[in-house]
């Protein structure tokens, strides 16, 4: 299906690896021009590389999304490189354990500042172009923004900001054709729950648990959830803004029990 994305342009966050790279492969797959910013630039070039030998165009931005500097060099070496913005996907964010009892003020603040900050300070500084090119917005939220769950208050909290972030700025930049969408996965085999320092053994122990947690009985696959982005940035969902878009395998429809 052609997703009519070609010669787009898209600034995806996170894209070294995880659901932002195979954002950025899947977007690049379909013809868009991709800027990829993460902090780490190895990581970069190898997924530019790999856009770049399967014959499409791709830009690393080696910056850090909670540094303002960062920010704008991502926005204004997008437009300079490439001459537009139609597709805005935040991506990157981190996720930690912790409950009211063990959360302290510094991990509280370092996950607002990514997950909830960063997020509206890079749209803010992209509107004017997604204005000038009728563009979508595509905020990474989680099965956790619209469930609770205990031991990861900070996380939960910041992803239900965005769910509301979302939906404030669909209303707003609608009357000026932007569409803006959030999605939602459920557990996603990636390198989140690691870095945010569960152990390789309690990590696999949680994902051999999705096949009770999880409807479906698997966690997600990065690429799937890709898929949905492209679906909500094409003409295919012209109709569709301000949605926490699910793609959890079912767990947002299961008890607290499971």
């Amino acid at each position: 299906m052609d997703l009519g994305l070609q010669g787009k342009v898209a600034l995806v966050t996170g894209a070294s690896q995880g659901i932002g790279r195979a954002t950025a492969l899947r977007l690049a797959g379909e013809g868009v021009k991709v800027a990829l910013m993460a902090r780490g630039l190895q990581g970069l070039e190898e997924v530019a590389a790999e856009i770049r030998a399967a014959g499409g165009e791709a830009l690393p931005i080696a910056g850090d999304v909670v540094n303002a500097a960062d920010r704008a060099r991502a926005i204004d070496e997008t437009i300079a490189h490439f001459g537009r913005l139609d597709i805005l996907m935040n991506a990157a964010g981190i996720m930690e354990n912790g409950s009211i009892e063990t959360t302290s003020t510094e991990l509280w603040n370092r996950t607002m500042e990514l997950n909830v900050n960063a997020v509206f300070e890079l749209t803010r500084l992209a509107t004017p172009h997604l204005i000038e090119s009728k563009g979508n917005i595509i905020n990474m939220s989680s099965v956790c923004g619209v469930r609770s769950f205990p031991g990861i208050l900070a996380y939960a909290t910041s992803k239900a900001a965005v769910d509301q972030m979302s939906k404030c700025l669909a209303l707003e930049l609608a009357p000026k054709g932007v569409r803006v969408n959030a999605l939602s996965p459920g557990v996603v085999e990636s390198n989140l729950h690691i870095a945010g320092g569960m152990s390789k053994e309690h990590y696999a122990a949680f994902l051999e648990r999705t096949k009770i947690t999880h409807p479906l009985a698997r966690p997600g696959k990065p690429e799937e959830i890709a898929d949905a982005i492209c679906f909500l940035v094409s003409d295919r969902s012209a109709w569709t803004t301000g949605v926490s878009f699910g793609v959890d395998g079912g767990r947002a429809l299961t008890t607290a029990r499971a």
